[in-house]
């Protein structure tokens, strides 16, 4: 048999690793050569996945990205498939050291180089960052899961007629429904945390105007959202409280629709008459995602993306960052970019407060990979994470904030998130994202209205097999297209998609049914 070098069929990313990834499936018996080494490959070793490149001991670490991902759980010998059946998360100290690789600050752009898009301007009454949109939805809200329906009865009133078309500036009315607000401590937690985040939605900059639909007797009540989030509806004539309609007292399902109809009639003409603006790229708030990863998320697609992140952090924007149980094991090389030790510190209490939370009910969060992302190659939380955190590029980590927290501070910042995707996202864009990008690797279908999602495939076979899913495709930094390259790409596609251009997922109409609050406490 012929021998083939490694580099034609998987890449090293980092000297000091002792694995490759396989670029394309790997068959059994193949001769690899690698600096003049030889080895043979001893199982098949598919796209993604890690092949042994030096012999690993039982115990040795496992070496990628230049980091820990792993511990050998039994000899490993070059040639060999490195995957769970040989590779362990057994826990290791990290050295934090805080603010030792403090990246300098990228500042604001090159004067000339300022770059903008067509966005809505709210005007000096909503306050950051929930004033600069790319959208422009009217939302219907509901308080709690028993309004859910009625919510949505709401909005297919208008799907089902000619009566949007009247409006095209309105880009839809949104109905928000979830399974909670109720059967939770009154003013505990959750409480609060769920009225934080259905309020970042209805102050969000991409929603012109909402209305909060409710059954009467939940925990949630609607006074306990408006009164403790400060909920206010702009119309011409001012501010006011916003119209909340109750479902027992407006006598049932039935007269409730009617008056929803009815309210987002009167507010439809008001909302088309905003227009979009020029505005500076630096009003753009970013959220990222990764789902349905694979072995190569952490080396397309994330690091393409970190490098867009960048790119908008030098504008003077703002890039999120969320998925905490999927920075676990990687946190220490934020903590050495965070602007203070305070930041860091933030990062590190998160970190063990998730310690503890998964504790308490016996489970681990090195079960986080899913069937999935081990099917595509990832084989640990480590090497998860390590992949995951590239979606934040190289700015300094200026902030840490809680679930759904309003983002206020310029630059890279951490939100303290679930790693399950329709629960981070949603907390992403409460704190004010007004665009998303959402890499994967396996071909997650996401979208978060009122949000655009940009779905980035980590390699070309996806890419190719679901076009209609996909916007951009960073499997060709397999094929040679450097990362930079295509993370300038993705960088375009943000200004292009706020500016109005339709994601695959908008165009599938994707988005509604993603909104997901997280619920910590105990359903009561």
């Amino acid at each position: 048999m012929s021998t083939v070098p490694l580099t034609q069929v998987a890449v090293h990313l980092r000297p000091q690793d002792n694995v490759a990834i396989a670029t394309k499936p790997i068959p059994i018996e193949t001769v690899l050569e690698d600096h003049g080494t030889k080895m043979t490959v001893s199982s098949r070793v598919g796209m993604g996945h890690k092949i042994a490149v030096r012999p690993i001991k039982k115990g040795e670490a496992v070496y990628k990205y230049g980091q820990i991902i792993g511990f050998a759980s039994k000899d490993i010998a070059p040639g060999d498939w490195v995957h769970v059946q040989n590779v362990g998360a057994d826990a290791f100290e990290r050295d934090y050291a805080f603010c030792e690789d403090l990246p300098k600050s990228p500042g604001t752009a090159v004067p000339g180089l300022e770059r903008t898009f067509l966005g809505y301007d709210r005007g000096p009454d909503r306050a950051e960052p929930y004033r600069y949109g790319t959208r422009n939805y009217i939302a219907v809200i509901s308080t709690v899961n028993c309004s859910a329906q009625t919510s949505k009865y709401i909005t297919q009133r208008f799907h089902a007629t000619d009566l949007l078309k009247k409006f095209p500036n309105v880009d839809g009315v949104m109905a928000i429904t979830h399974k909670a607000g109720c059967a939770m401590q009154f003013d505990g937690s959750d409480h609060k945390q769920l009225d934080r985040t259905l309020a970042g939605f209805a102050k969000h900059a991409n929603v012109a105007a909402y209305i909060l639909v409710g059954l009467g007797c939940e925990t949630g009540q609607a006074i306990h959202l408006v009164e403790g989030e400060g909920l206010i509806q702009l119309n011409g004539s001012g501010k006011k409280k916003p119209l909340v309609l109750s479902i027992q007292e407006c006598g049932g399902i039935s007269k409730t629709v009617d008056a929803g109809v009815k309210a987002i009639a009167e507010l439809l003409p008001r909302v088309n008459d905003i227009r979009r603006t020029e505005l500076p790229a630096k009003h753009l708030i970013l959220g990222t995602n990764c789902g349905g990863s694979d072995g190569n998320s952490g080396v397309t697609a994330n690091p393409a993306l970190g490098v867009a992140s960048d790119m908008l952090v030098a504008q003077g924007g703002i890039s999120i960052i969320g998925e905490t149980p999927e920075i676990y094991g990687a946190e220490h090389l934020l903590t050495r970019r965070a602007i203070t030790r305070e930041v860091g510190e933030k990062l590190v209490e998160r970190i063990k407060w998730w310690e503890w939370y998964t504790g308490i009910f016996g489970a681990e969060i090195n079960n986080n990979p899913s069937p999935g992302n081990k099917e595509g190659g990832l084989t640990t939380i480590y090497e998860k994470s390590l992949g995951a955190i590239a979606k934040g590029g190289s700015s300094a980590m200026v902030d840490v904030v809680h679930y759904a927290e309003p983002v206020k501070t310029k630059g890279f910042v951490v939100m303290d998130t679930p790693g399950y995707d329709p629960v981070s996202m949603t907390g992403i864009v409460a704190g004010g994202a007004n665009v998303c990008v959402f890499t994967t690797g396996r071909g997650s279908v996401f979208g978060c209205k009122p949000s655009p999602s940009i779905k980035i495939a980590t390699n070309s076979p996806l890419y190719n097999h679901m076009l209609d899913d996909m916007d951009i495709n960073a499997g060709v930094i397999l094929e040679g297209t450097p990362v930079e390259v295509v993370g300038k790409q993705i960088f375009e596609e943000i200004l292009a998609v706020a500016s109005g251009k339709k994601t695959k997922s908008e165009i599938n109409g994707v988005g509604e049914e993603e909104f997901a609050p997280w619920s910590i406490g105990p359903t009561l």
